[in-house]
């Protein structure tokens, strides 16, 4: 499925694609030779205002100097949710297409998440496909959105409604990006490798997490480094057997139906992803309870990392009705019946569980009465 060194894993998608991911410290020439290799006609970078000294003035003037991009080449967005909209696609494809892009053209996806899925699908789309590099820079789009090639953009009735398969060529995270992460993005990655660890049929991921739980906000930390390799190598494994997540991949939704429903609700504004997803995770283990007989005391032992991780559990003054309709918005909605994926164990998943709205209910407010 993939193999790993200290800094790599190698993601075997078909016979035809694979492709690396590298986690390390700094930006090297070494980098920027694999970049160079990539042979290009030319290079477009997408990316995010606001991202700081450190990229502006110095890793984006590296990557005009070796690459040789112009600026008309640099297209910026604004950073959050709200901007990976449909709307804000036009400009961008035409400031793409008027700079002279063409079918070996290579977009380089420069940010968070919210880049890197609306980057890979700009990428996917135009010329009918081009070739894509991620660089990711937080916690959250390294350990999830820059790997396994699902790339989307929002629509007004939903998150990630209208996307595309569209792999990297390679992936590169600089772990030094951490330093400057607020607290809010910190929690987005954190709680999308508890989530590996939750599903994680080996048992390996969890407890490495829940005995170095002080080191998973150290930047310097090589436990850190091993944590975030880990959740990546899990990552890579479910998406080599499962590309365009026809069964196994799904499972990557834990806790992100309800998560999903409350970015919706509160239009991508209140939450950040991760906010989301941890209370999600939540909602997600006493419907596993009621419906597949998970142990309380596995309930109670997830909890107890996610607080460990200091991660937001409670239901946010928002109502199981408000969410409700919401809920009806999630792709993985059949019939109006939302589906989840839920836990019989630790590392014992289902995927595609219906679930009905008394269960839902008693579930959310079950959480409303134990964390607010």
């Amino acid at each position: 499925m993939h193999t790993l060194d200290s800094s790599k894993i190698n993601i075997q998608i078909s016979s035809e694609k694979e492709y690396d991911v590298f986690v390390g410290r700094g930006f090297h020439d070494s980098l920027f030779q694999k970049l160079a290799s990539l042979q290009a006609s030319s290079y477009f970078i997408i990316s995010q205002k606001g991202l700081g000294p450190f990229f502006f003035n110095d890793f984006l003037d590296q990557l005009k100097k070796h690459l040789e991009i112009p600026d008309k080449q640099i297209c910026m967005i604004e950073g959050g949710e709200e901007n990976k909209h449909l709307s804000r696609l036009g400009p961008v494809y035409n400031q793409i297409i008027d700079a002279g892009a063409d079918r070996k053209s290579v977009i380089l996806a420069v940010g968070g998440g919210v880049v890197g899925d609306f980057a890979g699908f700009v990428a996917a789309t135009i010329q009918r496909g081009v070739r894509f590099v991620q660089i990711p820079s937080t916690l959250l789009s390294a350990v999830d959105a820059s790997v396994g090639g699902k790339v989307a953009i929002n629509v007004d009735r939903g998150k990630n409604m209208v996307g595309a398969f569209h792999q990297p060529e390679l992936v590169y995270f600089n772990l030094d990006l951490l330093k400057t992460l607020p607290e809010k993005e910190w929690n987005c990655g954190l709680a999308e490798m508890v989530k590996h660890g939750f599903l994680d049929s080996q048992g390996q991921i969890y407890p490495f997490l829940l005995e170095n739980t002080v080191h998973l906000r150290d930047p310097a930390s090589d436990l850190l480094k091993k944590a975030v390799m880990d959740s990546i190598a899990f990552k890579a494994s479910v998406v080599a057997r499962d590309e365009k997540e026809s069964g196994l991949r799904a499972i990557l939704n834990l806790g992100h139906t309800t998560a999903h429903a409350l970015e919706s609700f509160t239009e991508y504004s209140r939450f950040s992803h991760g906010e989301a997803v941890s209370r999600g995770l939540v909602t997600m283990m006493y419907l596993s309870e009621e419906i597949l007989g998970l142990p309380e005391a596995d309930t109670k032992s997830m909890i107890d990392l996610m607080q460990k991780l200091n991660l937001p559990l409670d239901t946010a003054g928002i109502s199981a009705d408000d969410l409700l309709e919401h809920l009806k918005y999630d792709k993985k909605t059949v019939g109006g019946i939302p589906q989840f994926v839920l836990l019989r164990r630790r590392g014992d998943y289902e995927y595609g569980v219906k679930v009905s709205e008394e269960s839902f209910q008693k579930a959310w407010n079950r959480q409303k009465a134990q964390f607010g």
